[in-house]
């Protein structure tokens, strides 16, 4: 639009001019070399227009022929250029796709197209890795080193190949000098707070989180959490030789994650040695509001050392109403309820924890019950079978590893905060499970191994009707009452001629099963050794 009125107004001065000298009339003289030429304005000045004309077109002319020599040259390398990109384009594909042989075709051809441009090195580098040449990859990590712009690319190639033959040192190097000269890379500030972490340099680590978090790379909330862990494990670590500065990490990591099981028990733990009960019961009670845990419930229950049971009994009655009748409020108080030998509030604290499938510890502790209450009866033994094949209690878990103690890594991809409390999966029994299972049939081979008692002979089974097996001692849900009733005089009057059931064989858990409760100390009731 603009371009058509500006081209219409050069025509009406064009116009405007002609018209302003055809209304003035007049005669120009020009004499050259005896030579006189006389003509009108007009034609004059479209004379000289005509002559500047012809020496544009003659200049124009004489330039192109001169610079025709570069001209051709520079569309060749354009050509060039254009083929090399094209075969990066298509050498990129190449390793996306796992075309080893195509990936290194394009790589070599955009190596003679471009000689070594930062695309063409990277997708020479990527071409040896997907063919699994980590020399070749090496060498073009390290051609990157050479120019600034692809400095930080190498560092992280070359980073990574140092991790894939294992060479740690190497690998931190690479990190280490890449944050230098970008702070702002994730990868590098990672691989540099992991390696500090894997050195248990916990003060080097927490000052790795701080730089994260200022230059933005990690949020408040989750920098936060990474210095309450990293605070936590200082102060595990320093425990036994610097209390006091064990107990100062713990407590600023209660602080900033007071949901932080490790670091409330352990401060409520050095608190209590210190004889500052009230500070460690706020502390755990804190925590305990935040994830009941079974031990928090440990250290506040033994706050005071050579308390009777009946005040730690009072003391899981306060962790039961913090709760709101939590799981593991139940447990605290059934466990100190028997300590106890109150027989009838463990019963009540459990009771909920029957109804639907209880857990190994439920389990266990039922079978601690009937022990400690009726001595060694079946029902007693029938509980501890079950434990056998219950549902699996909550654990820490990290990258699919189960522990039973807490970490401040993954011990597999050394990832900080890894670990969580929460249940295993169930993996050794299904719902749907039968008294016909693993467990059973173990029995069942060991109490036919019997020897026979004097004056019985083995019934031999015949060949029309199957030997009928053992029946089973356990079985997967509680007997009714006239079933426990019969178990319970059976218990009492001694069966003839027949041989006791052996104790259940060791079954062996790919995972670690719960703590058993350990033995108290002198002075102290056992619940093991009550019968």
């Amino acid at each position: 639009m603009w371009r058509a009125l500006v081209f219409i107004g050069l025509l009406c001065v064009a116009a405007f001019g002609a018209v302003w000298l055809a209304d003035r009339p007049g005669t120009v003289l020009v004499t050259f070399a005896g030579y006189e030429v006389q003509t009108s304005v007009s034609v004059a000045a479209i004379a000289l227009v005509g002559i500047a004309l012809a020496l544009a077109l003659l200049w124009s002319l004489v330039s192109g022929i001169l610079q025709l020599p570069s001209r051709l040259t520079f569309a060749s390398r354009a050509r060039r250029r254009s083929r090399g990109y094209q075969a990066v384009s298509r050498g990129m594909v190449a390793v996306g796709a796992g075309d080893t042989i195509a990936a290194r075709r394009y790589a070599n051809e955009a190596e003679r197209l471009l000689g070594k441009e930062p695309l063409t090195l990277l997708l020479k580098a990527q071409a040896a890795q997907v063919s699994g040449n980590r020399e070749a990859a090496e060498a073009a990590f390290s051609q990157m080193m050479d120019e600034d712009e692809t400095r930080v690319l190498g560092l992280r190639g070359l980073f990574v190949e140092a991790r894939r033959r294992g060479d740690a040192g190497a690998a931190h190097q690479y990190a280490s000098e890449a944050v230098r000269l970008a702070p702002a890379a994730a990868w590098a500030s990672d691989a540099v707070l992991e390696a500090r972490c894997a050195d248990r340099d916990w003060r080097g680590a927490l000052e790795a989180v701080e730089r994260r978090t200022s230059l933005g790379l990690l949020d408040k909330k989750t920098a936060k959490r990474h210095r309450a862990v990293l605070l936590t494990a200082d102060a595990l670590e320093r425990a036994e030789h610097d209390p006091d500065g064990a107990l100062r990490s713990a407590q600023d990591a209660a602080r900033l994650a007071p949901d932080l099981v490790p670091a409330a028990a352990l401060a409520g733990r050095l608190l209590s040695r210190r004889g500052d009960l009230r500070r460690a019961a706020k502390v755990v009670e804190a925590a305990w509001r935040s994830l009941p845990h079974p031990d928090l419930a440990e250290v506040y229950l033994n706050l005071r050392p050579g308390d009777s049971g009946l005040d730690r009994l009072k003391r899981a009655e306060t962790l039961l109403r913090l709760s709101g009748s939590a799981p593991e409020g139940r447990l605290a108080v059934a466990r100190s309820a028997l300590e106890a030998r109150e027989f009838d509030r463990a019963r009540a604290a459990l009771e909920p924890l029957l109804s639907n499938r209880p857990s190994m510890r439920v389990c266990l502790l039922m079978s601690d019950l009937e022990q400690a209450e009726h001595g060694s009866t079946g029902k007693g033994r029938e509980w501890l079978a079950r434990a056998t094949r219950a549902p699996r209690d909550p654990a820490w878990i990290a990258d699919g590893v189960v522990s039973d103690k807490w970490a401040p890594i993954s011990p597999v991809t050394g990832r900080l905060d890894a670990f969580v409390w929460q249940a295993p999966p169930d993996v050794l029994v299904a719902p749907e499970l039968t008294l016909h299972d693993d467990v059973t049939s173990d029995l069942d081979d060991e109490v036919r191994a019997l020897p026979i008692a004097a004056g019985a002979e083995p019934a031999a089974p015949s060949a029309s009707e199957p030997a009928t097996p053992v029946e089973p001692v356990v079985a997967p849900e509680p007997a009714p009452v006239e079933t426990e009733v019969k178990a319970d005089v059976a218990a009492e009057e001694p069966v003839k001629d027949e041989a006791p059931l052996p104790p259940p064989g060791p079954v062996v858990f790919p995972v670690t099963p719960p703590d058993v409760p350990k033995p108290k100390e002198a002075g102290r009731r056992s619940v093991f050794s009550v019968r």
